[in-house]
C-alpha cells in the first residue's frame, strides 16, 4: 500500500494546505502606534495658528507658523519609519512613494507656490494627509492600509498643483487662487485702455505751475512723516462719501501717489514692463505711462515695484524693485536719465525688491542700495545722473533716505539693518552712526520728535525706542531715553501729533505718550494699515489692510471712531493721499478717488 492510499490515523493524521501567503504577510502585521502622530497633527495646527493665538508681531509665533506645520510633518515621516510598527516593506514603500510624489509636485506646481507655498501649503498638506490616514487605517492588518495612507498623501501634495498663491497678508496667511483662473494683474491687463486720454487740455503754463510746487511730492509727503496740513476735515460723513468719484483697475504694486495739479502719478507692473503710470486726478483716466522691461516677484509681497516716485525741481525720479533709478519729464513721461544701482552698488536686489523711495536734496537723488565698503547710499546728480557721491550704509533696509533738521542743521537719515546714519547731503559724508542693529526687516522711517529727538523702530516685534541727538562743534553723539514695546510696527508707518505717537502695534492700532513711551490707549483691528494724520482738524485717516478707510480722532484719552467706508477690495499696504477733499487710495489691484467732507 502506497504512503497516499494509507488510512488516516491518530499517528498520520491529514495533512492540511499550507499557509498562504497573504494570511502569513497578515499575521506579521501589527496595529500602527498612534500616539505620536495625534502629537504631531495637533502640533501643526497650533504652530500655523501661532500667530493667532500670540503676540503676531513677535519673531517667534511667526517662525512657528511658518516653519512649525513643515517640521510637524517631517517627523511624521520619521514616526513611520522607525516609530509606527508598519512592516519594513511597508516602511520602505510609503516613504519612498510619498517623497517621489513631494518631488514631483515640486517640479510642477505654479511658480508662485514655491517657497512659502510649499512650507504653508504643499508640505504640510501632503505630509498632514498621511498621518491623517494612517490613524483612521491604524487598526487595519492589510497590506491595503500602506496603499491607502500613500494615497491620501499623495492626493494632498497634487492638490497644490491647482493652487496659485497672490502673496501673503501681514499675518502671514497665504492668499491662494485656482491655479486655472486669471489673476488680478492678467484680468486688468485683457482691458486696459489702448490708447492714453489727451493730455492736450492742459497748457504748458499749466503743468508748470503745478510741477513748481507739488501738493504731495513725494513718500509720506514733503517731510516723510504723513503729516497733512492746510485741509481741516468735517467728522459729519454721509453715505455719499462711500461713492468713488472714479475706481479703476490697475496693475500690482505697493507704491503710493505723488500728486502735482491735475498729475497723479504712481508705479505698477505689468507683464513684463514695470511702469511709471500719470492718471488724471479728476477723471483717473491715463495721461503717459512709460516702462522698464523687468519683473520682479516676492512671495509675500507678490510682483510689482515698491517705492514710490518722488516730484522735485521740475523732474519725476523713480525707483524701481529690480533696480533701476529713473529721472522722467513728470509732463510727457520721457527718460531723461537711467542708472542700475544692481551695477553701480554690485548687488542683487534683497529679498522683498529695492524699495528706496528717492530723496532729492540740492541736486542729488539720493538711494539706498545697500552695495558693500561705500556703495551704500548712493547720489546721482539730478542733472545728468552720474554718481555725485556715495556712502557706507548697512546692506539691508526698505526704509528710505529722508531729509530731518536737526539743532538747525539739515542731515539726511538713512535707518538699515546696522545702524541709523546721519549724513552731509552735500558730500554724503557720515556725521553719525548710531549703533541699532536689528535681525529683522527694517521698514520705517526715522522720525524726528522736537529738534533733536528721534524715534527709532528697533525691528520687528521689538518695540520702539527714542534717541537723543547732540552737535556740539561739529562733533555729533547720541543716546538712549527710553526704549519700549508698547507700539511694534512692522511695516506700517506712524505719525506724531502734539507730544503722542499713532500707529500699529502689530494689527491693532495704538497711542503712545513719547515723554515715557507708556501706551495711551489700543483699539481698533485694522490689519496691517496706514496712516495719514489730518493735523489742522487733529483726524487720523486710517486705510484697513482690507481697504476700508477709517476716520479717528487723534486724541490720547482713548480710542474714538467717528466714521467709515469700504473704499478698496482686497489686501491694501499703500499709503493713501488726501488732497484738499480728494482722497486719493490704491492697493496692488484697484485705485479710486473719494470726496471728503472739509470744514471750509
Amino acid at each position: 500500500m502506497t504512503a497516499a492510499n494509507q488510512p488516516e490515523t491518530e499517528s498520520n493524521p491529514p495533512v492540511e494546505p499550507a499557509a498562504s501567503e497573504e494570511t502569513s504577510a497578515v499575521s506579521e502585521l501589527q496595529p500602527l502606534r498612534i500616539w505620536p502622530p495625534i502629537l504631531l497633527l495637533i502640533g501643526m495646527v497650533v504652530t500655523r495658528m501661532a500667530p493667532q493665538w500670540m503676540d503676531s508681531d513677535s519673531v517667534l509665533p511667526v517662525m512657528l507658523a511658518v516653519f512649525g506645520p513643515l517640521v510637524c510633518g517631517g517627523l511624521i515621516l520619521v514616526w513611520w519609519v522607525l516609530a509606527s510598527r508598519a512592516t519594513w516593506k511597508e516602511k520602505l514603500s510609503g516613504l519612498v512613494i510619498t517623497l517621489l510624489a513631494g518631488g514631483v509636485t515640486l517640479a510642477l506646481i505654479d511658480p508662485t507656490m514655491k517657497g512659502p507655498g510649499v512650507m504653508l501649503v504643499t508640505g504640510p498638506m501632503g505630509m498632514g494627509l498621511f498621518g491623517i490616514a494612517a490613524l483612521l487605517v491604524s487598526r487595519m492588518r492589510s497590506a491595503k492600509r500602506t496603499v491607502f495612507i500613500v494615497a491620501c498623501s499623495v492626493l494632498g501634495f497634487c492638490f497644490s498643483l491647482l493652487l496659485r498663491a497672490e502673496g501673503m497678508w501681514g499675518d502671514y496667511n497665504m492668499v491662494l487662487a485656482w491655479r486655472s483662473t486669471p489673476t488680478v494683474e492678467e484680468r486688468m491687463l485683457s482691458k486696459a485702455d489702448a490708447v492714453p486720454a489727451d493730455a492736450s487740455a492742459l497748457t504748458a503754463a499749466e503743468l508748470e505751475s503745478a510741477l513748481a510746487e507739488p501738493e504731495w511730492p513725494g513718500f509720506r509727503g514733503a517731510l516723510r512723516d504723513s503729516v497733512l496740513t492746510g485741509v481741516s476735515l468735517d467728522a459729519d460723513w454721509n453715505a455719499d462719501v462711500g461713492t468713488p468719484l472714479w475706481k479703476k483697475s490697475v496693475g500690482p504694486g505697493w507704491s503710493s501717489f505723488v500728486v502735482a495739479g491735475p498729475l497723479l502719478i504712481t508705479q505698477e507692473q505689468r507683464g513684463e514692463e514695470e511702469l511709471i503710470v500719470c492718471y488724471d486726478a479728476e477723471t483717473g483716466a491715463e495721461l503717459w505711462t512709460q516702462e522698464v522691461k523687468t519683473r520682479f516677484y516676492d512671495a509675500l509681497g507678490g510682483p510689482g515695484p515698491r517705492a514710490t516716485p518722488t516730484l522735485a525741481d521740475g523732474g519725476l525720479y523713480v525707483m524701481g524693485a529690480s533696480g533701476h533709478v529713473l529721472r522722467l519729464d513728470p509732463a510727457t513721461g520721457e527718460i531723461l536719465w537711467q542708472q542700475d544701482v544692481r551695477k553701480v552698488a554690485d548687488r542683487e536686489p534683497p529679498i522683498w525688491g529695492f524699495s528706496s523711495s528717492p530723496l532729492v536734496v540740492d541736486g542729488t537723488a539720493i538711494v539706498h542700495a545697500g552695495g558693500k565698503d561705500d556703495k551704500g547710499l548712493l547720489a546721482f546728480d539730478t542733472e545728468t545722473g552720474d554718481l555725485k557721491w556715495s556712502a557706507p550704509a548697512g546692506d539691508h533696509s526698505y526704509c528710505s533716505p529722508a531729509l530731518l533738521t536737526i539743532a538747525g542743521q539739515p542731515v539726511i537719515a538713512m535707518l538699515t539693518n546696522k545702524e541709523l546714519n546721519l549724513l552731509n547731503p552735500a558730500d554724503g559724508k557720515i556725521l553719525l552712526s548710531y549703533d541699532c542693529a536689528s535681525e529683522g526687516q527694517r521698514v520705517l522711517q526715522p522720525q524726528l520728535v522736537g529738534d533733536d529727538e528721534i524715534l527709532i523702530a528697533t525691528g520687528m516685534g521689538k518695540g520702539m525706542q527714542k534717541i537723543h541727538v547732540t552737535n556740539k562743534d561739529g562733533k555729533w553723539t547720541a543716546e538712549e531715553v527710553w526704549t519700549v514695546t508698547g507700539l511694534k510696527p512692522d511695516f506700517n508707518d506712524y505719525v506724531i501729533y502734539e507730544g503722542h505717537a499713532y500707529g500699529f502695534d502689530g494689527a491693532i492700532f495704538t497711542c503712545f505718550d513719547l515723554k515715557d513711551g507708556k501706551r495711551k490707549w489700543k483699539g481698533g483691528r485694522y490689519g496691517k494699515g496706514q496712516v495719514l494724520l489730518v493735523k489742522d482738524s487733529g483726524h487720523l485717516l486710517v486705510i484697513g489692510e482690507e481697504g476700508a478707510v477709517v476716520l479717528l480722532k487723534a486724541d490720547p484719552a482713548g480710542h474714538e471712531e467717528l466714521a467709515t467706508f469700504q473704499a478698496l477690495d482686497g489686501k491694501t499696504w499703500n499709503h493713501p493721499v488726501l488732497i484738499g477733499d480728494r482722497l486719493f487710495v490704491r492697493n496692488s489691484a484697484q485705485a479710486a478717488a473719494y470726496k471728503l467732507p472739509i470744514v471750509e
